[in-house]
């Protein structure tokens, strides 16, 4: 069940997510991307990377670069998310619950970008690596019917690094991977439970689950040059 703290959460990041959307679209030195990559995700039924439960994503984003060092980036993120006990059980509990989950997931994302090196104005410098965090909102559909009610609308931190390399003054490319830490224990549907029924259909209430996207992305740089003179 989702609480009323998390609900008001919800309903003041809307407002925030589109006033900084405005913000950036008014900016001079902007860039839209997209890109192609995988949604891993880990819990009660995947504790640690499993390369077979990777699932096919995409990106795209808007970017606005207010230093050279710093930009702002609003972005949509989709995919398929999953995860399973099998067919490598952990241990004989997972053997016995034996759940999975199979769904579809929609982020809206804000998020703050740092550039470590000048591969911008620098001519001899054509990669940087960069650190990236923020705040984004993510949709579930598809989920089986659970006992326990919950939104489908949830709140994340994504927290990632990445790298950049120029192609030329106006196309780059780039790789990055990011976590996403929720506040929800259901993106698997399984969480709390009664532990003296034993139909083994619970886990860990006391540790959210997570999720993941890695991808390669292609960038165009717009310039806006300002007119030195005013229109008469």
């Amino acid at each position: 069940m989702i609480s009323k703290y998390f609900k008001g959460k919800l309903i003041f990041s809307f407002p925030i997510f589109f006033v900084f959307f405005n913000l950036a679209v008014q900016a001079q030195n902007s860039e839209v991307g997209f890109g192609v990559g995988g949604f891993y995700y880990t819990g009660d039924l995947s504790p640690s990377i499993n390369i077979t439960q990777v699932s096919p994503g995409v990106i795209g984003y808007f970017r606005s670069n207010f230093t050279e060092a710093s930009s702002l980036r609003v972005g949509i993120n989709a995919g398929k998310l999953k995860g399973s006990d099998g067919p490598n059980y952990k241990d004989s509990f997972s053997k016995m619950r034996d759940a999975s989950f199979d769904l579809f997931l929609m982020e809206a994302s804000f998020m703050y970008e740092y550039n470590f090196l000048d591969f911008k104005n620098n001519p001899r410098q054509r990669f940087s690596p960069y650190f990236t965090g923020g705040l984004a909102i993510f949709n579930m559909s598809g989920q089986q019917e659970k006992a326990a009610q919950f939104s489908s609308v949830q709140l994340a931190i994504p927290l990632g690094v990445g790298v950049k390399y120029v192609l030329n003054p106006k196309w780059y490319v780039g790789a990055e991977f990011v976590a996403r830490k929720t506040f929800f224990d259901y993106l698997d549907n399984v969480s709390e439970g009664n532990t003296n029924i034993k139909n083994y259909q619970y886990g860990n209430p006391n540790d959210n689950d997570s999720y993941y996207f890695f991808g390669i992305t292609l960038n165009y740089t717009f310039y806006t040059i300002p007119c030195p003179f005013p229109y008469n």
